[in-house]
């Protein structure tokens, strides 16, 4: 019923293209044999494409429609061979995972003048896409952000006038950062409310913190044993370092085992990552391994340090949630599989892939999954998650007075709590309890003997 409103391009339009397609295609070819000579070990260990994908066929379908979208296209504007390849490789990219991203000049740059050191211009926040949104993984306590209300689990649906679901990660991200003193605009989508919630935020230069809440838990909660706490609220460079001074602290006051609280850890870096591992496992034991399909994208495994200050032995709890992603996910997944602590609380977020950034001609560069993290048990958490030994929720409205209170500057004026005891936070009740049951039974054991 609709014949009517379309066009039939004559083959003559097609034909003078013809010779250009399959010089490209071979130009494409040949620049793929000439890469295959310089790089021997990568093409042996890459997996074999499919017979039937043929390169010169698919190359002329695209160019023919780059062709025909050029000479018909209503708007000239925005034809530009740059526009329409641009796009066609955001396009390619973007189907491939949600982390898999085309980027263009002043995106590439943008990128790298953001690799810093420690503290970063932005709003507190940390994201990630899932189920199709734009996530936010983590909340700086500290940060404007959570002064403004946000929340871990908030799904943001808009970015100042950009739609969430429109940006790719890496844009998402660069569209948070900015000039201390900016104001900027979220519109949030939360589990626990019907409308929609708008908020402003002040950007302003943060200063990125690890260990907090160093401490031994109260006894209404953790009975006559002695069990130390710590929040590590992401991996940077100084974070074993803190914790080590940490557990030292601890152990030097008597504590007898120790919770790691890992919730809302959005990750960071993996060698530090590792490193904390390192405080509970023996020296040089593997942590984690990338594998994928090129041979030069699977360095040697991740090892714990060959020498270390302290025998840690004491029974270790690790807290996690939704919300604990990449780093955090790792820790437990390593820990768990060397039955070196019990996980409490949610199955982590999934995210346990490795990109790398591609520079390409032109200013631009790819940012591509090259390969995926694996755990001592050579499982995988991407898309997967981590799965706790025991299993402890919270309520959304649980989860908000949980994070208020950790974010709270004077903590007694949350609700009339006075201490970590009186929270009600069921996923450390689990956890030291957990660890409770560990104590005397090795205390019975002891006796025994």
């Amino acid at each position: 019923m609709f014949r009517a409103n379309l066009t039939i391009f004559p083959g003559k339009c097609i034909r003078p293209i013809c010779v250009c397609i399959f010089l490209l295609a071979a130009v494409a070819r040949s620049l793929c044999q000439e890469d295959a000579a310089q790089d021997s070990e990568t093409t042996e260990a890459a997996a074999p494409l499919k017979e039937d994908d043929d390169g010169y066929a698919q190359i002329e379908l695209l160019l023919r429609a780059m062709e025909i979208v050029r000479e018909n296209y209503v708007d000239e504007s925005k034809v530009s061979y740059e526009s329409l390849v641009n796009n066609a490789l955001a396009g390619m990219l973007s189907a491939l995972d949600p982390h898999s991203q085309f980027l263009y000049p002043e995106l590439y740059e943008q990128v790298k003048e953001t690799l810093d050191e420690g503290t970063y211009d932005g709003v507190g926040i940390a994201v990630a896409p899932k189920d199709g949104a734009l996530s936010i993984v983590s909340v700086r306590e500290d940060g404007p952000a959570a002064r403004a209300g946000v929340l871990p689990g908030d799904q943001i649906v808009q970015i100042g006038n950009r739609l969430a679901k429109d940006l790719p990660i890496v844009e998402a991200v660069q569209m948070l950062r900015g000039n201390p003193g900016e104001t900027m605009k979220l519109i949030l989508k939360r589990s626990s409310a019907v409308e929609l919630q708008s908020v402003e935020i002040l950007r302003e230069v943060i200063k990125e913190e690890t260990v907090k809440d160093v401490m031994l838990i109260d006894a209404s909660m953790s009975g006559a044993h002695k069990i130390g706490y710590a929040r590590l609220l992401q991996f940077n460079e100084p974070s074993a370092g803190e914790l080590r001074d940490a557990l030292d602290r601890l152990e030097d006051d008597g504590m007898e085992a120790f919770v790691l609280d890992l919730r809302n850890n959005p990750g960071g870096l993996i060698t530090s990552a590792v490193d904390v591992c390192g405080e509970f496992v023996p020296p040089e034991t593997e942590i984690v391994t990338t594998e994928g399909r090129v041979r030069a994208h699977d360095r040697p495994p991740y090892r714990t340090a060959s020498r270390k200050q302290r025998e840690r032995t004491y029974p270790v709890a690790v807290l996690v949630n939704h919300s604990s992603a990449s780093g955090s996910e790792l820790v437990a997944g390593a820990l768990q599989d060397l039955n070196r602590a019990v996980i409490v609380g949610e199955t982590t977020f999934g995210k346990g892939s490795v990109q790398g950034i591609i520079p390409m001609q032109r200013g631009t560069a790819l940012r591509l999954t090259i390969a995926k993290y694996y755990t001592p048990g050579k499982w995988t958490i991407h898309e997967r998650g981590v799965t706790p030994d025991i299993v402890a929720t919270l309520t959304p409205e649980q989860e908000e007075r949980v994070f208020k209170w950790w974010a709270a500057p004077d903590r007694r004026s949350i609700d009339g709590v006075n201490s970590l005891a009186d929270l009600g936070d069921r996923q450390l009740q689990r956890a030291v309890d957990a660890l409770q049951g560990v104590l005397v039974l090795q205390e019975r054991g002891a006796d025994k003997k």
